[in-house]
């Protein structure tokens, strides 16, 4: 039972670290945090830290003494790079995660959240996906891996809340994208593919483009600017020993979000799918009564935000489509 208390708020002059400040989800939390008068914000690429050498970890928090952390740092891609790669996602998180969780308890983090991903839950969970869903059926096999690396994160926070009566927490966002989201072919998550995919094809003049998939599968999208406010005011607000599922509410079909992409990149061409690429799973809207009750609520609409992330990748499509590291 996910049953919360009251926390203070967050003190805007203590440092600060948000790891993975550089990717999709930290770049935004950095940028929001930023705008809400943090002045003691704390941030290294993996070039500076790499989060996978514990020693470096631990001596990181040692010479920075935060007293928040924001766990973003993961190895992450779309479903390809998750089945082609399994042993890399499980690997590399486990080691990020586990190295952070523990510096962070050595060294007296008292507020931490932990960021997680849908794709813990069973692949037919029912819909929407309540957290106590969590561990209640079998995984997507497509990205199994990924998932089990975040499942012992969020119980390696309950531990350490179990254990040392901390108030650390852990959010479960849904599929998420935005500025600073990976647009490398094979690589990236399925919206930055297609803005990828059918912005090529608008330049290119072509009269048709082959999409992965059926097309079929319903999926929830939250723009990355909403998801780093909830996480705000989760950090904020909350202190409960289940984690919390970060989403809009609303879901729409592969194929509907392939003709919002299209309009917004002025794309007038064919669409077709390949059906030999997998689908994964065949829905995924989260349950976020848990999250809508504490009254945060998400103020960017699909649209609103596909277009605003087409004219960022415009600007950036070289930067864009290089791979990303955390």
């Amino acid at each position: 039972m996910n049953t919360p208390t009251s926390i203070a708020p967050l003190d805007r002059n203590a440092p600060t670290y948000i790891a993975g400040h550089k990717g999709l989800v930290g770049s935004a939390v950095w940028r929001k945090f930023e705008r809400s008068d943090f002045t003691d914000l704390i941030g290294r690429t993996s070039a500076e830290l790499d989060l996978r050498d514990r020693a470096a970890v631990f001596a990181f928090f040692a010479a920075n003494r935060p007293a928040c952390v924001v766990l973003a740092a993961a190895k992450v891609g779309g479903i390809v790079a998750n089945n082609t790669y399994p042993v890399d996602f499980i690997s590399d998180n486990l080691q990020i995660q586990t190295n952070v969780l523990d510096a962070a308890l050595e060294h007296g983090v008292r507020r931490l959240l932990f960021l997680g991903s849908s794709c813990i839950y069973p692949r037919l969970a029912p819909q929407p996906i309540t957290e106590d869903q969590l561990l209640n059926g079998h995984l997507e096999p497509t990205n199994d891996a990924y998932a089990i690396a975040k499942i012992a994160g969020i119980i390696h926070v309950q531990s350490v809340r179990r254990q040392y009566g901390l108030p650390w927490i852990s959010a479960m966002p849904t599929s998420l994208y935005g500025p600073g989201d990976n647009f490398t072919e094979n690589v990236s998550h399925v919206l930055p593919a297609m803005i990828r995919r059918l912005d090529q094809a608008k330049r290119d003049g072509l009269e048709s483009v082959t999409n992965w998939g059926s097309g079929s599968p319903r999926r929830e999208f939250m723009h990355v600017d909403d998801l780093a406010d909830a996480l705000l005011h989760l950090l904020d607000t909350f202190d409960g020993s289940g984690h919390v599922n970060v989403g809009t509410g609303r879901d729409e079909t592969i194929k509907d979000l392939a003709d919002i992409v299209a309009e917004a990149v002025g794309y007038e061409g064919r669409m077709e799918w390949d059906t030999n690429k997998p689908d994964g799973a065949p829905r995924k809207l989260l349950d976020i009564s848990t999250l809508a009750a504490t009254g945060w609520r998400p103020t960017i609409s699909t649209k609103e935000g596909i277009e605003s992330t087409v004219a960022w990748y415009r600007e950036h499509v070289q930067d864009a489509s290089a791979p990303v590291r955390l």
